[in-house]
């Protein structure tokens, strides 16, 4: 398969004369109070996932003691980035346990891992407070 030609989505596009989409350069929650309010994260996500978010949030506070022992909660981004695999190897485990961690908020975390690399790359933004 040497002879095979791979392209990204955007040279894909680009070679079918599909127009590049503008893409905004800042954060959602960093926009105007009225963009903000039309997704509102207490009563679209908190409100909606109070549990499975906690159970998320174990996630970060466990993964922190394993991959930084005596440091502040952070997101240590060099550490591990195999998301994708990561999320397939959790969902195959959903419904069970890896050690203490419930491999659906497991594979949660990951997921959520995932969108806010793709954010960050698509719209250029730089690493959240809480990462590293």
């Amino acid at each position: 398969m040497k002879n095979e030609i791979w392209l990204t989505f955007e040279g894909l596009f680009e070679e079918m004369g599909i127009p590049k989409m503008e893409v905004h350069q800042h954060r959602l929650i960093d926009t105007t109070s009225e963009e903000r309010k039309k997704y509102p994260m207490a009563r679209g996500l908190l409100d909606y996932f109070p549990d499975a978010l906690a159970e998320v949030s174990r996630v970060s506070y466990e993964g922190n003691l394993k991959h930084n022992p005596g440091e502040e909660m952070h997101h240590a981004r060099g550490k591990s980035a195999d998301h994708a695999d990561c999320i397939l190897r959790h969902l195959v485990g959903r419904g069970g346990f890896d050690g203490e961690i419930r491999e659906s908020a497991a594979l949660a975390w990951r997921a959520l891992a995932l969108l806010q690399q793709e954010l960050e790359e698509e719209k250029g933004l730089s690493l959240p407070r809480g990462a590293k």
